[in-house]
């Protein structure tokens, strides 16, 4: 279960560090796109994109700590 408790942690860290890549990502390509492209949607819109990766982190950190409790 230790082993476990730490691969769920380690997990939801990575995920957040993919988060944060692909939210910057879209944002600034959302920018390029109004000033460029003729985008109607706001910049804001991209992060829309990060509410599948909290979900994601919300189930690692959750399954981190019932497996940190278990194995004490």
């Amino acid at each position: 279960m230790r082993k476990l408790h730490i691969l769920f942690a380690a997990i939801a860290v990575l995920l957040s560090d993919i988060m944060c890549f692909v939210v910057a990502y879209n944002y600034r390509d959302m920018l390029c796109g109004i000033e460029h492209a003729g985008f109607s949607a706001p910049a804001s819109t991209a992060f829309i994109y990060a509410v599948p990766f909290l979900i994601g982190i919300a189930i690692c950190v959750v399954l981190s700590i019932r497996f940190y409790k278990k194995s004490k």
